[in-house]
């Protein structure tokens, strides 16, 4: 055994005292373990298997003044995020076997967590010679950062056509591009009401005649969304931002796509996420420069950062009690791993091992200046978060005592396979 970790661990929905044998990266053993060439002992500490993020956009290549593979990552990593799919709208965005080639050559040996890669969906999309390199697609039904847009259903059949023989699973940002407005802004309320809670329902709705294909419907705002959802067999993902926050934020710093909705839509897609109807978090980590947001608000880009801070303030959330522990790792690793077939997600024999430890005692406030991504723009600032003390990728410690303490060891969990 190359290493034995104790710990109080999350198994099977419940805390269970016990010890975690890793072998080649991977959980050999749950039990007792008496071998073991080095043992960690993390007390009473709280571990839970490393959290999936399905919904990142760290801007590399092109876009890296705003975020980078290595700063992403290791925000994503100080968090207890041990693997990231990263989106296509970059510069150039990834649209094809080139685009990939070249994105994948420049990340590599960079990143602090595994990671997958999405390719953006076109008609002409050549899915099948794509399909054994990435994570997934993703379909832009509406228009936002990098304008990667197929709003038509003449295009979104032919790519999903292409797609569907693959098994491969399709990320969607769903609103429908043709209710959008384009109204001049100048708060979140007026760009809620370009783009209503209408447009949303209308692209799911949209999407029906896909029922039995793996969709995921990113960054849901509504809850009769995760209704339709389900109704359709489609996975759903949620953000930290739409549960959290409302339009009558103020400041660009919480425009975001799609909008923030009003409080009682917020709060009835909270209560809906609760009761476990939501299949995964996501963060949407979409961060900018600071020059970017500080633009009058009608010219200022969608998007904020979240991957450095969802996990942590919903294990905060767990403290409190406002939010059920074993939901919030089934929704924020074994779903995401299981819908994206990444063997990761769970503490069971064969699967990776990715661990994150929280010592419940340590409560904090958000500083963004403590934070590790790039983007200044936390809107999160202050609010209470449990961050892990200790995180392993693959068997491998990355964070101990809440500091770095290890290297840039994310592979490409797709890369030829």
């Amino acid at each position: 055994m190359d290493l034995v970790v104790e710990g109080r661990f999350l198994i099977n929905g419940e805390l269970k005292s016990t010890a975690v044998g890793i072998e080649d990266g991977r959980i050999a053993t749950v039990g007792n373990i008496v071998r073991g060439s080095e043992r960690i002992d993390l007390g009473e500490m709280i571990v839970l298997p490393g959290f999936v993020d399905p919904h990142v956009h760290f801007r590399d290549p092109g876009l890296t003044h705003k975020e980078d593979f290595g700063t992403g990552s290791m925000a994503a990593l100080h968090a207890g995020v041990t693997c990231v799919l990263d989106m296509p709208n970059t510069s150039p965005p990834v649209t094809g076997t080139r685009q990939l080639s070249e994105k994948k050559r420049k990340i590599r040996g960079r990143s602090h967590v595994d990671y997958g890669l999405f390719v953006a969906m076109t008609p002409k999309v050549r899915a099948a010679e794509l399909a054994p390199h990435v994570a997934g697609f993703k379909l832009f039904m509406a228009s936002t950062t990098g304008n990667i847009l197929l709003p038509d259903d003449a295009g979104i059949y032919a790519a999903m056509s292409a797609v569907a023989p693959t098994g491969k699973r399709v990320s969607v940002h769903a609103e429908d591009q043709y209710m959008i407005g384009g109204d001049r802004e100048s708060s979140n309320a007026d760009h809620l009401r370009n783009r209503p809670s209408a447009a949303e329902a209308s692209a799911v709705s949209r999407l029906a005649r896909y029922k039995g294909m793996p969709i995921n419907v990113c960054h849901v705002t509504d809850p009769a969304t995760l209704d339709k959802c389900r109704a359709l067999g489609f996975a759903s993902e949620v953000t930290a931002h739409h549960l959290l926050f409302d339009a009558g934020a103020a400041g660009t710093e919480y425009k975001v796509n799609p909008p923030l909705r009003p409080d009682g839509t917020r709060a009835g897609l909270m209560a809906a996420v609760t009761a476990g109807k939501a299949t995964m978090f996501g963060s949407d980590h979409a961060p900018h420069s600071a020059s970017e947001k500080s633009r009058e608000y009608g010219d200022a880009p969608s998007g904020m950062p979240g991957v450095g801070v969802l996990v942590p303030i919903f294990m905060a959330m767990v403290k409190r009690g406002r939010f059920p522990l074993a939901l919030l790792s089934r929704m924020g690793s074994a779903s995401p791993a299981a819908a994206f077939s990444v063997r990761k997600g769970r503490i069971a024999v064969g699967y990776d091992a990715d661990l994150a430890a929280f010592d419940p005692r340590k409560i904090t406030a958000i500083d963004p200046d403590a934070l590790h991504g790039k983007s200044p723009c936390v809107p999160y600032a202050g609010m209470e978060a449990l961050f892990p003390d200790a995180v392993f990728v693959r068997g491998e410690e990355q964070i101990m005592g809440g500091e770095f303490c290890g290297g840039a060891v994310g592979v490409d969990l797709f890369d030829g396979n």
